[in-house]
């Protein structure tokens, strides 16, 4: 959920453009879907293969048939050339010259966060400093981020300890066995005016909030509760300036949107730290064209369902274009990395802890049908009521078609899940 504008600009991708990918090892076989090799790379100092794969797929704009894919990824394997040190990232960018300002963010924010010497002794003081850095560099650069930007949601690992770092509404999620379930844990929190620390942190920046019928007089701009993302979707609270009517970002923090800055959207990371223990199977970092209309609970219900990533990769991202297309008379560029974490045999517990990061939030599906809630703290369990209407995998099998170009989901004959 972008700037009320939309997103621009370019050609039909190939399923791999988009992003920056740099890794030691790489099956020679390409994936039928996704044209992508299987690839994993080590963490020698826990015994720990990350085996991962990335899809980015434009959306499908039938009245902007040429414009681009603004979302952009990264990945970045041996930081620092420290073997035990990979990076994930997902870039959602909006506004006129979004996919710009992913593409910028995508190379500058890894290159910094790599030539920082405190990473290791700090990574979380690094996060930080190293978003408001490619904020600075973007706002200094040729681009026109005036009213473009990106969001950001990045997973650092470091041994047997995750870093996510986040601003925007893109999402991070860890998939963890919990008896015979597996339990989806929303490693970042949405940061849209639909929560009540962000929409007051706005407005105390000058930002007037309010949806797009508030805006054009059709609804009373007095009253300030939107219910949530689930129900409310449709018309999101926006930020805008005082006395006119823009630049109506659906969100509260992202990189560039200099003018939105004006109002209180800012750079500043929420930054959040797990230690894996053997229950965590896997992660996924993925731009809101997967969490419009599916919650966290339903994608990695789908993903747990495949014992190869890049099966899990093309089911949920053809899941989600079809719910858009169910919903809207188009979809939203859709990117997502899913990362199995294979080997971990340590014992411990989760933790979960924050920089900024204290969430008492229930977090949804932005307008879909299930519901993922988290409980979560520094130094505290985290703790997690689910519910999800996922429904059978058969009923997501699609076609290709020129006109409607969705991605191709595998036939359930050939699942195989992943081993709990």
């Amino acid at each position: 959920m972008g700037c009320v504008h939309g997103k621009c600009c370019g050609k039909y991708p190939t399923p791999s453009e988009g992003g920056s990918e740099l890794g030691p090892y790489r099956a020679r076989k390409k994936h039928i879907l996704t044209q992508r090799a299987l690839e994993h790379v080590p963490v020698p100092s826990h015994n720990i293969t990350l085996e991962y794969s990335v899809l980015t797929q434009r959306g499908y704009y039938p009245d902007s048939p040429d414009k681009a894919n603004q979302d952009s990824f990264c990945i970045r394997t041996q930081i620092q050339g420290n073997p035990n040190v990979h990076f994930f990232g997902v870039y959602d960018g909006h506004g006129q010259f979004g996919s710009e300002c992913s593409s910028f963010v995508k190379d500058s924010l890894v290159e910094t966060l790599s030539h920082d010497p405190a990473l290791l002794e700090d990574p979380v003081n690094a996060y930080t400093s190293t978003f408001l850095t490619t904020n600075y560099e973007l706002h200094n650069s040729e681009i026109d981020d005036s009213m473009s930007g990106t969001t950001a949601i990045t997973v650092l690992v470091i041994g047997d300890t995750l870093y996510v770092a986040n601003v925007g509404d893109s999402r991070a999620v860890l998939a963890v066995k919990d008896g015979n379930r597996v339990v989806a844990e929303d490693l970042s929190s949405d940061q849209t005016p639909f929560r009540r620390d962000e929409c007051e942190r706005v407005k105390q920046c000058g930002a007037r909030v309010l949806s797009v019928d508030q805006v054009e007089g059709l609804k009373d701009p007095n009253i300030q509760t939107w219910g949530d993302e689930e129900s409310q979707g449709g018309d999101p609270p926006r930020l805008w300036v005082p006395n006119a009517m823009y630049p109506g970002t659906a969100f509260t923090r992202s990189v560039g949107d200099n003018l939105a800055e004006t109002i209180g959207v800012i750079a500043v990371p929420e930054v959040s730290t797990v230690r894996l223990t053997p229950n965590h199977l896997f992660f996924v970092v993925a731009s809101d064209g997967i969490f419009e209309f599916l919650s966290s609970q339903s994608v990695v219900d789908m993903a747990v369902s495949f014992s190869d990533p890049r099966d899990a990769c093309a089911a949920i991202a053809g899941e989600a274009y079809k719910l858009w297309l169910e919903h809207e008379n188009r979809t939203d560029d859709i990117t997502i990395i899913i990362v199995q974490i294979k080997g971990l045999s340590n014992s411990g517990t989760s933790r979960v802890g924050s920089s900024e990061f204290n969430v008492s939030t229930v977090m949804r599906a932005k307008r879909g049908k299930g519901t993922s809630e988290i409980s979560a703290t520094t130094s505290s369990d985290v703790s997690r009521s689910v519910r999800s209407s996922y429904s059978d995998l058969q009923s997501y099998q699609h076609l290709v078609s020129m006109e409607s170009p969705t991605i191709v989901v595998p036939s359930p004959a050939c699942q195989r899940p992943i081993e709990l």
